[in-house]
């Protein structure tokens, strides 16, 4: 039955297009006379309610990555496929409605804008997609519940504290029901009780189903994702996934990504 079960996923899995696909995508930067290569020959594959964390010292091109994940910019070269769909070739607007749609986004910033109570923070989204006034208030009150803020709906970000105006942003980045939630160093603002009750927050979305994907340069924080991705130079090196039992213990996996696995 177990086999039966497992083969069942596995066919389920397959008719499902990965969140993330990139197949040797290279970006290339002008710097006057000079080309400086920011990604190399990068190929991921990210597949729906997978939690990953995307690791690499200052330079490595991890910003550039997150940047055409995010559909911030687009590849020089090679395949991007977000959630099925190529992006390549789509104008600025488009591009603009795919971010809104498809990807919510967690910053180090916070980006609440402070005249503003809580829950106005997190309808914005909604906001440019022209949902009814009604249905904005409703999702928003939905997604503060869901980071566990219903209490501070009403309060502005000056009248939280660090981690619960982190936990708006995650509500706000939650509210449109996005493929995927891209969180660029999440925790770099935050001492180590509210970067615990994030990552918390985090392992619980991924638990609900969420595909997450965490760009960070720390090792203990880039633990509590199921797969690192290890970037250095533009390059990417084998996955690796984590030990759930003991979060600070990375176990190499023999998936290779320049092979196409994941």
């Amino acid at each position: 039955m177990t086999a039966v079960l497992s083969s069942a996923a596995e066919a389920v899995r397959s008719v499902e297009p990965p969140v993330i696909e990139m197949i040797d995508v290279d970006k290339v930067y002008a710097a006057g006379s000079l080309e400086v290569a920011a990604l190399r020959s990068v190929s991921i594959r990210i597949e729906r309610g997978e939690f990953v964390a995307v690791v690499g010292p200052s330079g490595s091109g991890k910003s550039t990555l997150m940047h055409i994940v995010g559909c911030l910019d687009v590849p020089t070269a090679g395949v991007f496929n977000l959630a099925g769909h190529d992006v390549a070739g789509l104008a600025e607007n488009q591009l603009s409605d795919v971010r809104n749609r498809m990807i919510g986004f967690v910053f180090q910033q916070f980006n609440l804008l402070a005249y503003l109570p809580a829950w106005r923070n997190v309808e914005l989204p909604l906001v440019y997609s022209r949902i009814d006034p009604g249905e904005r208030r409703e999702r928003a009150l939905a997604a503060l519940a869901k980071v566990g803020l219903a209490d501070r709906a009403d309060h502005r970000p000056g009248e939280l504290s660090g981690g619960q105006q982190q936990r708006v942003a995650i509500a706000r980045a939650l509210v449109t029901e996005p493929a995927l939630i891209l969180a660029d160093e999440p925790t770099g603002n935050l001492d180590s009780t509210s970067t615990g009750d994030v990552l918390d927050l985090m392992s619980e979305l991924h638990a609900d189903g969420r595909t997450i994907v965490l760009i960070t340069h720390e090792a203990d924080v880039a633990a509590r994702a199921s797969r690192v991705i290890q970037i250095r130079d533009g390059q990417v090196s084998p996955d690796e996934l984590t030990d759930r039992d003991d979060p600070t213990t990375l176990v190499a996996s023999s998936a290779a990504i320049d092979a196409g696995a994941s």
